[in-house]
């Protein structure tokens, strides 16, 4: 059996140890959960396509602002469609497997450090943490979804175009990827307050 009866998962290799137990690749005909799983750490039974289809329809807040740009919240068709089109679009471009491609972008885009605030006398520290596999996972998707619409909002390229594009240059270890920037960013911050 074939994700959507397309692409298959059985040769996807993923080379991150730490990130193997929470990165879903069952091979189903369609990827809906429908929100069934509830239990503690569920999200690692979701297949990651779905949850990047999901991160489509809500990506979450940016920042301090609070704004949540989407053209498609909740609508799970719409959602599944766009990154559909976007691993079409990869599959093209590369001649690979899109999902090893999905993977290796995820792999590469997740940070391993990041920071806290811990307070102590009065005064406010930041503090260098390590991130749990699951957090980096999420952290990444999210950072893949955000750079594709800040590419794509009020200009004339497509989500699917700037999605593929944003996951391609993620693969490749590109910095004009926005999920590559963010992770950069978030490792030398968390250098800094050692």
């Amino acid at each position: 059996m074939k994700i959507f009866n397309l692409y298959s998962t059985g040769e996807v290799k993923i080379e991150d140890s730490a990130l193997k137990r929470y990165l879903s690749l069952d091979e189903k005909l369609v990827l809906r959960s429908v929100g069934r799983a509830r239990e503690r750490f569920a999200k690692a039974k979701i297949n990651v396509i779905e949850r990047l289809a999901n991160l489509i329809g809500v990506p979450g807040h940016r920042g301090k602002k609070h704004k949540i740009i989407t053209r498609a919240s909740g609508k799970y068709t719409k959602n599944m469609k766009i990154v559909l089109m976007a691993l079409k679009i990869i599959e093209e471009k590369t001649k690979q497997n899109p999902i090893q491609v999905v993977v290796k972008a995820i792999e590469n885009s997740a940070p391993r450090d990041e920071i806290t605030v811990i307070e102590y006398g009065g005064a406010r520290y930041p503090q260098a943490v390590d991130m749990s596999p699951s957090r980096r996972l999420a952290v990444s998707l999210r950072n893949i979804v955000h750079g594709a619409y800040d590419k794509s909002f009020n200009k004339k390229t497509k989500i699917q175009e700037t999605l593929a594009n944003e996951i391609m240059l993620a693969a490749e270890k590109s910095t004009d990827s926005f999920a590559m920037q963010k992770k950069n960013e978030s490792e030398k911050q968390a250098d800094s307050a050692r």
